[in-house]
C-alpha cells in the first residue's frame, strides 16, 4: 500500500516540495541527502510513504519513518533532517473548520489529551488511513475528480485520524476556553510579532494564563520557553535572508527584531555553528552545487 502512496506522489510533485491542485494537499520528494533545514511548521499531518524524517522542536525531537505519520499541532519553529533517503511524503494542512466539525458530528470536542502531551506526535498509519490518503493524493490523476471528491476524502482521512491513536490530541483542537487553544493563539502572535520586544507578563494577561503557567504550557507544547521560540523564528528569517543576499548581516539583523548586531552574531553562531556571513557562503555553495548535480562535503 505504502507503494501505491509512494507512487503517486512521485507522479505529481515539483520539486523536493509543491502544492498541488487538491485543497490543503502538499506533496514532498527529496532523492539526494540534504542539509538540515529550518521550517515554520503550521498546523498539519505528514504521511511519509518513504524515507526517514527527524523534526526537532527546542529540546524536543520526533521521527517519522515509512507508513508513520507525523501531527504537528501547534505553529512551530523546527529542523528538519531527511536521515534516509528518498524521502516521500503527502502533507495535509488542517482546515480548523472541517476538523471542528467533524468533532460536532461525533460528539467529541474537548475529550482527548491536552497540548501538553507535545506540538508534536508520530504514530503509526493504519491500512484504512494509507488507503485514504493514497485515494486523496490519486485525485491528481483525474482532475475532473478533484471538486466532487476532494472534500469528501479529507473528511474520510480526519475520520481515520480521529479513529487512530492521534485521536485524544486532535479531540483539544476545537475552540474552547483551554490552555490547549491559549498556547495556540499564543504561538500565532509571537509568529506574527516575533520582530518586536516580547513582554511575557502582556501575552499572558492576554491569554488569561499566570506567567509560570504560559512558560509551562508553552514548552510543553514547543519544547521551547516563548522566548527562545521568538529567538528561532528571529534567526531562521534572518538565515533565509542571509542566504538569499537580501542585505548584510547588520541590516538583517536589525529587520528581524536585534538592537545589538553583536548579540545577534552570538546567538546566531551558538545556532548554527558559523557566523552570519560564512554560514550563508557555505549554503549557497551547496544549493549551487545541488543545482549542478554535484555533491561534496563543504
Amino acid at each position: 500500500m505504502l507503494d501505491r502512496l509512494a507512487a503517486a506522489i512521485d507522479r505529481h510533485c515539483v520539486g523536493p516540495g509543491s502544492d498541488t491542485a487538491v485543497p490543503r494537499l502538499l506533496l514532498v520528494a527529496v532523492e539526494e541527502p540534504i542539509e538540515p533545514t529550518d521550517l515554520l511548521y503550521e498546523p498539519m499531518i505528514c504521511f511519509v510513504a518513504s524515507g526517514t524524517k527527524r523534526a526537532t522542536a527546542g529540546e524536543a525531537s520526533q521521527v517519522a519513518r515509512p507508513g508513520e505519520m507525523l501531527l504537528t499541532t501547534i505553529d512551530l519553529p523546527v529542523t528538519i533532517e531527511l536521515e534516509h533517503v528518498p524521502y516521500q511524503s503527502a502533507v495535509m494542512r488542517f482546515d480548523d473548520q472541517a476538523l471542528t466539525e467533524m468533532l460536532v458530528e461525533l460528539g467529541e470536542t474537548g475529550q482527548g489529551a491536552p497540548l501538553s502531551a507535545g506540538g508534536q506526535v508520530s504514530a503509526p498509519m493504519t491500512p484504512e488511513l494509507v488507503d485514504a490518503v493514497t485515494r486523496w493524493v490519486q485525485l491528481l490523476d483525474t482532475p475532473e475528480d478533484i471538486r466532487p471528491l476532494a472534500t469528501r476524502i479529507e473528511s474520510e482521512i480526519l475520520y481515520r485520524l480521529l479513529r487512530s491513536s492521534l485521536g485524544p490530541v486532535l479531540r483539544q483542537w476545537s475552540p474552547t476556553d483551554s490552555a490547549t487553544t491559549r498556547v495556540r493563539e499564543v504561538a500565532r502572535w509571537i509568529c506574527a510579532h516575533y520582530t518586536e520586544p516580547l513582554s511575557i507578563d502582556a501575552i499572558a494577561a492576554a491569554a488569561h494564563m499566570s506567567p509560570a503557567g504560559l512558560h509551562r504550557h508553552f514548552k510543553a507544547a514547543t519544547g521551547m520557553s516563548p522566548l527562545r521560540y521568538q529567538k528561532h523564528l528571529r534567526l531562521q528569517e534572518a538565515r533565509r535572508r542571509l542566504v538569499a543576499g537580501d542585505a548584510t548581516a547588520a541590516q538583517i539583523a536589525q529587520a528581524v527584531g536585534y538592537v545589538s548586531a553583536t548579540q545577534f552574531n552570538r546567538e546566531y553562531r551558538s545556532t548554527y555553528g558559523l557566523p552570519p556571513g560564512q554560514d550563508a557562503a557555505r549554503l549557497r555553495t551547496r544549493l549551487t552545487l545541488s543545482r549542478t548535480g554535484t555533491t561534496r562535503r563543504a
